[in-house]
């Protein structure tokens, strides 16, 4: 067994890693980049090395340098997580040559899944279904568009290297397959540098259902159940559950025999898993799935099949490695009950999924397991206080419920969902939390269009009720300070001796601003017609009326501070979040000067929605454009993200040029009517 593992990742999956080592009294080195020097795994781990800057390539990309981290801290092997260098058959020679062990599948086996179009020939040449398409060399764009009519509309663009959705578009369309391959074939050759794709048929009701396998150097080779990972924005999965919903015993006997067939068609060791698409619309078959590709690597949703088998992966992976046969059985393995993920990200569901950054001024989850099996699991790579760059993949936490059966599951994910609270950041809380409650999901009928054909239901996000503007509105006057136990009329700073007070207060929730009246009549607060008993505690108002008393999660910045000086006056915070049911509503108190400024700002600019980079500009200064037409080219988090024009009109302007890293809000280009003469004389240079 080893004694010391070098992780060659970051963030969750990092932290993971660790917890399994120390359970297994096995020492870990952590690596990071400059951005991540204070990062969670890099603390959790025994030493931690730097091997770059911030960027990818520069760092976690760079196998020289975590390969020589590694020798340098006397490890013995490397645990590559996933993405990353966990899939390059490369990295894992240089590894193997550096007289080191890979937790992970032979490169052998990695390069006849690395690429779809030949791992698809393959599992074809083992018997394993196939779904129809063309996987051949020919990348010419007239034969891809050939090929694509002949299979017949839809069909998917997908890079033949990678996963995780990068490089993948669906064309409904002729008229849209040459603008979907061009930025399939950038996305693929910027996320993995390979630009080739492949065309294949899109099943209209698909479900996308896996099986995860287990291989061993001794000739064994068992899977353990099936994951339904089809609920899925921009073929990226958002929640994931085993076992599959409608799965009979015989279609999963069906998909094992496959899965394990595959892997042992490419002399398969480790953990890994083979994914197939099912066609949902007659649900599943034994005659229905067919392969998609094989993941050589750990998958994000293996806690859900660790949940209802009672096995540790990681630990299983490490075993494996150093030459452990497997301690388990295809026959000694049982389903024990049902478990949900569901993955939290910084991203804005409401904007299309558009990533997000800042810091996280609260990060609050209820009690669970970290790491570990258990009714609640919480696998978190960040902490109170971490920042969401752009650098890196946006994911926050897994928040993963097991229960003895489906609807179990479910309740305790969403009662889990309602209770976190996550400030300083736009995530998808809300809109995890509402398809926990859909009707469809609950009832098991899933598949990869349920949250496209629902987005707006799903991403809409609900007003705040009247008890949570109430209690912004006491945090942000300043009259929901916590109680000075030392002053006992601290407790009543409603108090007017000849009467009741009115007190207006003005916040601002995103681009509006409202005043609202507070009549205080001694320790109550009267709004909207109701009078309320106020209980205010650092982190929680509660609200009671008619006898009924409301508990309202809150995040003040700064925070609310219960123990003022003597004589001293804390200043009411600049802003506060109010959480309940999953929702987040952030208010802030509104500066008149940047109001003024905003009022006198034209309409007429085009901005950066999220941090990127400009990897293409499409249209040029002076250029007249139609709404919907393309200007540029945005890579945030690895994915490509078309900035189109909100209206006709002319290009008065780029702010930006190729290659450009902008922030958030960053100024892109001003657009004007066509008509404006406007000062196109200096439109072509870039003010950025």
């Amino acid at each position: 067994m080893f004694d010391r593992i070098l992780i060659a990742n970051r963030g969750e999956i990092a932290c993971r890693v660790i917890a399994t080592c120390r359970k297994m009294g096995i020492e870990t080195v952590a690596v990071h980049s400059d951005a991540d020097a204070g990062a969670r795994h890099v603390a959790m781990a025994d030493r931690a090395v730097r091997i770059g800057p911030a960027a990818v390539a520069d760092s976690y990309l760079r196998g020289d340098r975590i390969i020589a981290a590694a020798l340098g801290t006397g490890a013995q092997a490397i645990h590559p997580g996933y993405g990353f260098l966990s899939e390059n058959p490369d990295f894992v020679e240089a590894v193997a040559a550096a007289g080191l062990a890979f937790i992970g599948p032979p490169a052998a086996a990695i390069r006849a899944m690395g690429l779809k179009d030949a791992a698809k020939a393959l599992m074809e040449r083992a018997g394993v279904p196939v779904v129809p398409g063309y996987h051949g060399p020919d990348q010419d764009p007239a034969h891809l568009a050939a090929e694509a009519a002949r299979i017949g509309y839809p069909v998917l663009i997908k890079a033949r290297a990678g996963g995780g959705g990068k490089g993948m578009r669906l064309v409904e369309d002729p008229g849209a397959f040459a603008e979907s391959l061009a930025s399939a074939q950038r996305e693929g050759q910027a996320s993995f540098g390979d630009p080739a794709v492949l065309v294949e048929r899109y099943v209209t009701a698909p479900r996308h259902v896996e099986i995860q396998v287990f291989a061993d150097g001794h000739g064994h080779v068992i899977h353990l159940f099936e994951r339904d990972c089809s609920l899925q924005r921009r073929h990226q999965k958002v929640i994931e559950e085993a076992p599959a919903p409608g799965m009979t015993p015989a279609v999963r006997a069906a998909m094992g025999r496959a899965a394990t067939e595959a892997a042992r068609a490419i002399g398969y060791v480790g953990a890994g898993t083979v994914e197939f698409i099912a066609d949902g619309a007659r649900g599943l078959r034994e005659d229905g799935f067919w392969f998609m590709e094989m993941n050589t690597r750990l998958q994000v949703e293996h806690p859900v099949t660790e949940a209802i088998t009672g096995l540790d992966l990681v630990e299983l992976q490490i075993r494996v490695a150093a030459g452990a046969p497997l301690p388990v059985t295809q026959d000694s393995l049982a389903i024990d009950g049902h478990a949900v993920e569901a993955r939290l990200y910084a991203e804005d569901a409401a904007r299309g999924f558009l990533p997000a950054t800042g810091r996280l001024s609260t990060l609050a989850f209820p009690p669970g397991a970290a790491f570990a099996r258990g009714p609640l699991r919480i696998d978190a790579g960040v902490a109170e206080g971490d920042e969401i760059t752009p650098w890196y993949d946006p994911m926050i936490a897994k928040v993963i419920a097991h229960g003895p059966d489906r609807a179990t599951a479910l309740a305790r994910l969403h009662r889990a969902l309602s209770a976190t609270r996550v400030a300083g950041s736009v995530t998808n809380l809300g809109f995890l939390a509402a398809l926990t409650r859909h009707e469809g999901f609950r009832a098991g009928a899933v598949d990869t269009g349920l949250i496209a054909r629902d987005i707006d239901a799903l991403a809409a996000a609900p007003p705040p009720p009247p008890e949570a503007r109430l209690a912004a509105a006491l945090v942000l006057s300043g009259l929901a300070t916590p109680p000075d136990a030392a002053d006992p009329w601290s407790a009543a700073r409603g108090y007017r001796h000849w009467g009741p007070a009115a007190v207006s207060v003005a916040l601002r929730r995103g681009a509006e601003d409202e005043t609202m009246v507070l009549q205080l009549d001694g320790a109550r607060v009267v709004f909207g017609g109701a009078s309320y008993a106020v209980a205010a505690g650092p982190d929680r108002i509660s609200l009671t009326r008619d006898g009924l008393t409301r508990h309202l999660a809150i995040a003040a910045s700064p925070r609310l501070c219960p123990n003022i000086p003597a004589g001293g006056v804390a200043p009411p915070p600049r802003a506060v979040t109010v959480f309940e049911g999953g929702q987040a509503w952030h208010w802030q108190r509104p500066d008149p000067l940047a109001r003024a400024a905003a009022a006198g700002a034209g309409g007429n600019e085009i901005r950066a929605p999220m941090p990127g980079l400009v990897t293409r500009l499409l249209a040029g200064a002076g250029q007249q454009v139609a709404a919907g037409e393309a200007l540029m080219v945005l890579e945030a988090m690895k994915m490509e993200h078309m900035l189109r024009a909100p209206r006709d009109g002319r290009i008065a302007r780029l702010g930006v040029a190729e290659g450009q890293q902008v922030a958030d809000g960053d100024l892109l280009a001003v657009l004007e009517d066509a008509g404006d003469a406007g000062d196109a004389g200096d439109a072509g240079g870039a003010d950025g």
